[in-house]
């Protein structure tokens, strides 16, 4: 899409400002409000992403954040462009997400205009920032302030720019410095003397120790800080949901933690004194509202560390800096190691023959069980294949597939909402072209942004989609059940997802017997581009143990 226009307009200043910040991938879908910027980008040699719905232009850019480090960045058009992402940018706004967001608002020169909008307070109601520029001398300015923000405070910054504005000639002799070159001061913080001393003396006091990481142990790189203290006083070790796999190969993990956490975690779990809890933001989930260690203090070693977190007591004591250098600090302050009484080969044993979940499910009336699944699944995937879970029921299966580091994990699950599964594989796909990308996702998510099955085999996306088909929207399923509430609304039959990708094109099958899937996953590998569809029929009557405990509750 290249411009044809001989005077420099302001969509191709805006264009040559992006490309100055560093962008180079775009998430897109485009109307009358951004298509003169998109043509302009392209000029620019920013490689698009076309997809068929703005949530998942702004999803997708997401995932392409998370797994690359870098800006994510999407553009839509004005007006019903822009309300269409709400949801993503609540969940973009909650986990953290460094996002540009280059939207169009409504003309300018018109009296009149059929999808006119105040947008400012819809992306203020989401926790993102609105930034609207209606002059010429305020683009650089505001582009500067997007940039910077989204990187250093790590949040979607949305841009909004009149679109007759955009196609308004430049005449501005200003040049761009962009944000990209700003020196910014190191954010590594040493915890103060008296705070360590403090959180010694509690370590002094605790026997049953579990070391739980969060995402920011990865960021700070404080892995190996985190095994040498772990070892240093006899401790387990576990991490959050979104660090899944930080500890993959070693023996004492318990894998992860909160409501998705194994039988063999929570046992472990309920017997500890003291859970040192580093670079995680102590969740409502990562602690299962509390349950999941009823008998231990929690020390929060965090840049920001919190007392009260979503509504309840998340830690007794706290020690505030950088997770590396908090941690050496413990570590230089620790006196000789403990002596072994948790960390012995009969623990290791018990994690590792364990079964993830125990519970005996009723009749499975003909369909497979999850976990049965899941388990050949990970068998037969290869270790360094990107996996991204999903949101939903049946997300807790593919929690528990061992082995992968967390560089091939990707989960956001911060909103709680599903329908973002295949826009997460595509971005996930974007950022990382070198390996094939496999999505866990179930029924009633995927068929709430189906459309996008076109555009992964448009981009010839190599993404294998594996749909944990139970008939329905399970949680509310179960719920309804567990209430003695029709399930009507809510359960629907096991569609045959491998017809619906048919029709958009895929290769696809429904898989009845798992033995096949050794074959099935080598027909994929062998493709030389391009996605398929995996559609389980997995038995409404198994119940994920976080639905087991909801509706007993």
């Amino acid at each position: 899409m290249a411009s044809h226009s001989s005077t420099p307009t302001l969509a191709q200043a805006m264009a040559g400002a992006c490309a100055a910040e560093g962008v180079r991938k775009v998430f897109a879908l485009l109307g009358d409000g951004n298509m003169h910027l998109a043509s302009a980008l392209q000029d620019q040699a920013c490689e698009f992403t076309y997809v068929r719905h703005e949530h998942c232009a702004v999803s997708a850019a997401m995932a392409y954040a998370r797994v690359t480090g870098e800006l994510g960045v999407a553009t839509l058009t004005c007006g019903p462009g822009l309300t269409q992402v709400m949801t993503a940018l609540v969940a973009a706004v909650r986990a953290q997400m460094g996002l540009v967001i280059l939207v169009g608002e409504s003309p300018q020169g018109q009296a009149w205009y059929n999808q006119e909008l105040v947008q400012a307070p819809f992306v203020a109601a989401c926790g993102a920032t609105y930034l609207s520029v209606q002059d010429p001398r305020q683009l650089y300015p505001m582009l500067h302030q997007a940039f910077a923000q989204a990187r250093t405070q790590s949040c979607p910054v949305v841009v909004g720019v009149p679109f007759d504005l955009q196609e308004s000639p430049w005449s501005l002799k200003t040049t761009y410095a962009p944000s990209l070159q700003w020196t910014r001061a190191q954010a590594r913080v040493a915890p103060a003397g008296p705070a360590v001393a403090g959180a010694l003396a509690v370590i002094a006091k605790a026997w049953r120790i579990i070391v739980l990481a969060g995402r920011g142990v990865m960021l700070s790189g404080a892995r190996e800080q985190c095994l040498a203290l772990a070892a240093r006083l006899d401790a387990l070790l576990a991490t959050t949901l979104p660090a899944r796999g930080l500890f993959a190969q070693e023996a004492f993990s318990l894998n992860v933690a909160g409501g998705f956490a194994s039988d063999a975690a929570r046992r472990y779990f309920a017997q500890a004194d003291l859970v040192i809890a580093v670079g995680t933001r102590l969740a409502l989930h990562a602690a299962d509202a509390g349950r999941l260690y009823p008998n231990a203090q929690v020390l929060h070693v965090d840049a920001q560390p919190l007392a009260w977190s979503q509504g309840r007591v998340a830690s007794q004591h706290q020690l505030a800096g950088d997770a590396k250098l908090c941690l050496q600090a413990l570590l230089d302050g620790l006196p000789e190691p403990r002596a072994t009484q948790w960390r012995v080969q009969e623990t290791c044993q018990d994690i590792a023959n364990s079964a993830i979940d125990a519970w005996t499910a009723p009749d499975l009336q003909g369909k497979l069980d999850p976990r049965d699944v899941i388990q050949r699944l990970d068998a037969a995937l290869p270790k360094d294949w990107m996996m991204v879970n999903s949101s939903g029921h049946c997300s807790y299966y593919a929690a528990h597939m061992l082995g992968r580091a967390v560089e091939q994990f990707l989960t956001i699950r911060e909103f709680g909402a599903i329908g973002n599964g295949l826009a997460y594989a595509i971005g996930a796909a974007v950022a990382r072209p070198d390996v094939p990308v496999v999505l866990f996702d179930g029924d009633g998510s995927f068929f709430m942004h189906v459309q996008e099955l076109e555009t992964i085999r448009r981009h010839r996306l190599k993404i294998l989609v594996c749909v944990l088909n139970d008939g329905g929207y399970g949680s509310e399923v179960h719920k309804l059940r567990a209430d003695g509430i029709s399930v009507d609304g809510a359960w629907f039959g096991h569609d045959d997802l491998a017809q619906v990708a048919h029709g958009f094109g895929l290769r696809a099958q429904q898989v009845e017997d798992l033995n096949q899937l050794p074959a099935l996953i080598d027909t994929f590998a062998r493709l030389e581009a391009g996605p398929m569809v995996l559609d389980f029929h997995v038995s409404d009557q198994v119940l994920s143990p976080v639905m087991r405990r909801v509706t007993q509750r």
